[in-house]
């Protein structure tokens, strides 16, 4: 068996390794300019949103598909939600910070939302 990589799972590596390399301030302040009700929180690493619906039912179906999607893409968001308001924050664990998977998941949460 051969020591080389083959190059489709060396260029699978190389993609993931970029989507956990974390993002600096600059950087992820950038990315929330296509978010702006997005926030970052640069002490705890991450990136968060409230968002408010018309009852509880419409919150919780909304943080429903969401879960799903977290479990799909294994990467789970913190949340808090109170009747109709749901806080939702991203940060990868593994990482230590903001990284593209936070933002793209965020982009994710934006499109939904507004189908809510």
């Amino acid at each position: 068996m051969s020591d080389e990589t083959p190059d489709i799972l060396a260029a699978e590596a190389v993609t993931q390794d970029e989507t956990l390399a974390v993002l600096g301030t600059e950087q992820v302040t950038q990315a929330l300019t296509e978010l702006p009700s997005w926030e970052y929180d640069e002490e705890e690493q991450s990136i968060t949103r409230w968002l408010a619906f018309r009852d509880f039912g419409q919150a919780f179906a909304f943080m429903t598909r969401v879960a799903l999607e977290a479990e799909r893409r294994q990467h789970h968001p913190e949340w808090f939600n109170l009747y109709n308001r749901v806080e939702i924050s991203f940060t990868t664990h593994d990482a230590g910070g903001v990284t593209a998977r936070d933002i793209e998941f965020a982009h994710w949460v934006e499109d939904v939302a507004a189908s809510a």
